[in-house]
């Protein structure tokens, strides 16, 4: 096993559902001798899923624990060389289209990309390879997944691919390589707003000069009261929340 292959393993054991839940049960062991504070920790711990799963503390943290990226404007635009949409995964348990396709994310990102490529006549590329959590299931690099997307769905052709990387940083590190005979520095970054400060640490790290173009914003989406219950939406949007301050932290960001 690679080093890189227990990133995702050790993030998940870190964030929820696992994280707390690991917590819970060494609580409940320690209430084997001491009843009081073994109890009390699985409470908080269980406390804290619960919350961690709704909505509206999801929200809550992105707009907390992140830095606010705001929409992309036109004159910001004109001056960029191209349109670099971040990859965000592949849904393999695709029969009905007889190959794999974007998840949600990953098609998201693309919309927004072609959208903003469309509106500018600027070229568009798209990084992402096989990500460290897909090693030994996923066959075809999500780059290359997106070029028959972005040909099959928008009619728009990918300028540059990077298929080799398996996370943020490799994403710039590879784009860079890709561009560097057309001389392109200065690129439009389309990624999840939750996504983007990371992303854009990574891209500038790599010589490129960044206009940050996020999209999939984070927002209330229930009536009050669906908004404060567990929901899979709500326990999705904070783990990525989670994992992308801890990504910041961890790169001193």
């Amino acid at each position: 096993m690679l080093p890189g292959e227990l990133k995702p393993i050790l993030t998940a054991l870190a964030l929820p559902p696992a994280g707390p839940l690991f917590l819970a049960l060494a609580g409940l062991l320690l209430a084997r001798r001491r009843r009081r504070a073994g109890l009390a920790l699985a409470f908080v711990a269980l406390l804290g899923l619960f919350l961690a799963s709704t909505n509206g503390v999801a929200v809550f943290l992105a707009r907390n624990l992140l830095p606010q990226v705001p929409v992309v404007q036109a004159a910001e635009l004109e001056s960029v060389q191209a349109i670099v949409v971040l990859g965000g995964g592949v849904d393999l348990d695709t029969p009905e289209y007889g190959s794999p396709q974007l998840d949600v994310h990953a098609q998201n990102r693309l919309r927004y990309g072609a959208w903003l490529a469309r509106r500018t006549g600027k070229p568009l590329a798209y990084a992402g390879g096989l990500g460290w959590a897909a090693v030994g299931t996923q066959q075809e690099p999500e780059a290359q997944v997106a070029r028959r997307v972005a040909q099959e769905d928008y009619g728009l052709a990918l300028r540059w691919l990077e298929d080799r990387s398996r996370d943020t940083r490799e994403n710039a590190l590879f784009m860079a390589e890709a561009m560097k005979p057309d001389a392109v520095r200065r690129v439009a970054l389309v990624t999840d707003s939750w996504h983007m400060p990371r992303a854009v640490k990574a891209f500038r790290a790599a010589g490129f000069e960044v206009v940050a173009a996020p999209t999939g914003y984070p927002q209330v989406k229930r009536n009050p009261v669906l908004e404060w219950l567990p929901s899979d939406d709500g326990l999705r949007l904070s783990r990525q929340v989670l994992r992308e301050w801890l990504g910041l932290r961890v790169a001193g960001g």
